[in-house]
């Protein structure tokens, strides 16, 4: 078996036995049967108003095929089986039904291929956001009924590009939408996040890192490792969490352990401590650590012990066994970024930001701020990432960095100064954060009494997988314009689709920091 795959960053196309990520062609297949599933529960769902039925398993489909996520077969066609159940469920005559082809929409004509990618891959993305949402009890109507919508017009023929077009947009608005509840979630939940600098150092004693998104299983380890012995560090995009008052108030939640994603199997190789992948993010495991990786939501592995949820309670007393039986290190191990610091911040949301935007405003019309540099995405290992270290480093001193997502640990521990009593480089929290920085640049643009396109802000995204695909569409459907984007230019994107981004949005590919920065400064010139 061969397999097919252009979602993210790290290639061109997969086409032999294992994708660059590490997934199988036989697992890369049964993702492709999930999505035939799910298109085809959506057809029906659709025709009989059946979305609280199929809502659930679609969000979850949806979520399980993000790259990183799941590379465990059988729970990956446990999942079909169950969209099968539920088809059946909603209309008995549906039992029948073959399953969509993916290999049609893969051998659709270039164009067409790519607007429906772009559709699939959005609401991929929105999916996880909806999913960590719904986590915390809050479930939008309106979402949940245009995910099965979406994937009902990705299986459709003979659509034309005008009639994708809208529904590319539409997928950005309801992306947006799916940030704003789980901002919403967040907020409720833990509170309204608070600049804190959050050490490198690991402590020692026992531990549990824990990695990916989802700060609802944060709470619940906070929780159960209360009193126990056992210190909690976040890892890659669970870095925020340490800027929410209601899991900060947690003393045993320490510090940060390591820096993104793509280096976890160099860092965690022979880890004394158990790790828990909540999300996307998990590479495959290596064996100098694969006996104390545990997964938990949509994330799974072969091999590995996955905490289940039973009537919304998860027991992650199997952690905690572990990290008493490892022990953690005997002294304090002090570890650093990519640059060498010991220590980043975070927490600086649209509620911060904001709190202090007369000073922001001050500042930019006594020319202190020149610019304003939103430099957020995803990190990855492809060669040329270097690039957003090196834009950060050479930013002129006058200039502001916001960030969001994995992207900053490239740049995150770096000391570029400050302005006015603000840090140059302000970490807003996870990728779903792209929120937070749209409210800051509206909020901005409204003060300057202009469009957002014309305040000197200049986005410069760096993108891997779906989640990012599912913001730039949220920034489009906003008609945000002149968007850099790298570190390449995504190979689902037919050269047509893309000339149409770049002639309606201005979108640019990143080519040096040197080059980029003179062109930014001199067009404001």
């Amino acid at each position: 078996m061969s397999m097919f795959c252009f979602q993210c960053e790290q290639t061109t196309v997969c086409k032999g036995q294992a994708g660059i990520c590490g997934k199988s062609a036989a697992v890369a297949g049964l993702q492709d049967r999930l999505t035939g599933a799910l298109i085809t529960l959506a057809k029906v769902a659709n025709r009989h108003k059946a979305m609280a039925e199929a809502g659930d398993i679609i969000m979850r489909g949806l979520f399980t095929t993000l790259t990183n996520v799941s590379f465990d077969g059988p729970s990956i066609q446990k999942q079909i089986d169950e969209a099968h159940t539920v088809r059946a469920r909603i209309y008995a005559e549906a039992a029948g039904c073959e399953d969509y082809d993916m290999s049609k929409l893969w051998n659709e004509e270039p164009d067409i291929r790519s607007l429906k990618t772009l559709v699939l891959l959005g609401v991929r993305g929105a999916a996880a956001y909806a999913w960590h949402a719904a986590a915390l009890g809050s479930v939008d109507e309106e979402i949940i009924a245009f995910f099965p919508q979406a994937l009902e017009t990705v299986g459709k023929e003979e659509l034309t590009l005008e009639e994708l077009l809208p529904v590319v947009m539409e997928t950005g608005k309801i992306n947006l939408r799916c940030m704003e509840i789980l901002d919403a979630a967040h907020t409720e939940n833990f509170g309204h996040p608070i600049p804190v600098t959050v050490p490198l150092t690991i402590e020692k004693g026992p531990f549990i890192v824990i990695s990916g998104h989802d700060l609802h299983d944060l709470k619940l380890l906070l929780e159960q490792t209360a009193g126990k012995g056992v210190k909690v560090y976040t890892h890659g995009e669970m870095l925020p969490a340490h800027a929410y008052p209601e899991l900060k108030k947690y003393p045993q939640l320490k510090g940060n352990f390591g820096t993104a994603w793509q280096n976890q199997q160099k860092e965690f190789d022979n880890i004394p401590a158990p790790v828990l992948f909540t999300t996307n993010c998990l590479m495959p495991v290596k064996p100098g650590y694969g006996d104390r990786v545990y997964t938990t939501g949509a994330a799974a592995y072969p091999g590995l012990i996955h905490i289940e949820e039973t009537n919304g309670k998860k027991d992650f007393s199997p952690l905690i066994i572990k990290a008493l039986e490892l022990g953690g290190y005997r002294e304090d191990r002090h570890m650093t970024g990519i640059n060498g610091g010991d220590r980043v911040m975070t927490g600086f949301a649209k509620n911060t930001v904001l709190s202090v935007a007369d000073k922001v405003i001050e500042a930019v019309k006594a020319g202190a701020i020149k610019h304003f540099f939103l430099v957020g995405g995803c990190d990855g290992a492809k060669p040329g990432r270097n690039y957003y270290t090196e834009l950060v480093k050479q930013s002129p001193g006058d200039t502001l960095i916001l960030t969001l997502a994995c992207g900053k640990f490239r740049f995150n521990d770096l000391d570029i100064g400050t302005i006015g009593g603000l840090p140059r480089i302000m970490d807003m929290g996870q990728c779903n954060d792209a929120y937070s920085a749209i409210q800051v640049a509206l909020a901005l643009a409204n003060a300057f009494g202009c469009g957002v396109n014309d305040l000197p802000l200049t986005l410069v995204l760096s993108w891997y997988e779906q989640k990012a695909v599912a913001i730039l569409l949220t920034l489009l459907y906003l008609g945000i314009k002149n968007i850099r984007l790298g570190p390449s230019i995504p190979a689902f994107l037919s050269p047509a689709i893309l000339d149409y981004l770049v002639g309606n949005f201005n979108i640019k590919p990143v080519t040096t920091p040197e080059k980029d920065l003179e062109e930014i400064v001199c067009s404001e010139k």
